[in-house]
């Protein structure tokens, strides 16, 4: 279960106005917020529920918090929609997505995270927090691999359910056309070069717990490292997939074997082209575990 604090706010209605929404999810937690310079406090409260749900994986069963009876009224108790119909579809969308539960909280009752939302909101209505690097922090524990003294640590997953887990990550080395020409041509000096590249990827993956400090050892069911020239982009992209039946996922172990197979594209062919770049590694979905399918491609 993810929970979002919401809470907006506006000076003046229509004015400067400001959203929030903390999120808690996983055990740690995290906080959104955001300012509009003409605007009004129901557009704020509607607003600041969008963020939060677009901040949290689809398919996530979801309880929303908010002491906007506005808004947990018109989701809950379809309350009539005569205002702010840009926002509303919005809205739906996204809770479309989602299982989502309404709870109404009374404002300004000491409960921390509402109070959290409400300061944040207030503060970009005010211009306070406005790209502000400075502004305070949600005061509670945000980094799940950092304990309550601020030292790294490998996080305790025995009591987490075991679940087939699958992630797929993506990267690129972008060269020059005689290179690519050449790897295509399997005409590299040093061999073959995607056949080397793909088996190191695989074992890369295989000992990421070993390169990556706060990894937990994972029994990999397979990885798969693939390659597709792009001659229009002189590049190579790589793709590589990561499964395992365990308590935790493998989105390391799929970055990794995509980072280090690019390395060896560069190592194998560096003596013909040593300004290869290597960019865009990123995770681009994943599945299994609390937090559901991420599809971020």
């Amino acid at each position: 279960m993810i929970d979002i604090y919401t809470d907006g706010g506006c000076i003046g209605n229509p004015g400067p106005g400001g959203w929030a929404a903390v999120i808690v999810e996983n055990g740690s937690q995290r906080a959104l917020h955001g300012h509009e310079d003409s605007t009004t406090n129901n557009r704020m409260e509607i607003l600041a529920v969008i963020k939060g749900l677009e901040a949290v994986p689809a398919s996530a069963d979801v309880s929303v918090y908010s002491d906007s009876q506005y808004v947990i009224n018109t989701m809950s108790k379809g309350w009539k929609r005569n205002a702010n119909k840009d926002l509303w579809p919005r809205l739906d969308a996204e809770v479309a997505k989602r299982n989502v539960s309404w709870n109404w909280v009374k404002g300004h009752a000491g409960h921390p995270l509402n109070e959290e939302a409400d300061r944040l909101a207030n503060g970009e209505a005010n211009g306070k927090n406005m790209n502000n690097p400075t502004a305070a922090p949600v005061p509670q524990q945000a980094l799940t691999h950092v304990d309550s003294s601020g030292k790294a640590q490998m996080v305790d997953v025995g009591a987490k359910a075991a679940t087939e887990r699958i992630a797929v990550a993506m990267g690129s080395v972008v060269m020059e056309p005689k290179t690519l020409a050449l790897i295509e041509a399997n005409a590299i000096e040093k061999g073959d070069v995607l056949g080397v590249s793909r088996v190191a990827g695989i074992m890369a993956a295989k000992n990421t717990s070993q390169l990556i400090p706060l990894c937990h050892p994972l029994p990999l069911n397979q990885i798969l490292v693939e390659f597709r020239t792009d001659p229009e982009r002189n590049a190579i992209d790589i793709r590589a997939t990561a499964k395992t039946t365990g308590k935790t996922g493998v989105e390391m172990e799929a970055m990794t074997a995509v980072s280090v197979a690019a390395l060896t594209i560069y190592d194998m062919c560096k003596a013909v082209d040593r300004g290869m770049r290597i960019g865009d590694i990123r995770l681009a979905q994943k599945s299994g575990g609390k937090s559901g399918d991420i599809v971020l491609e």
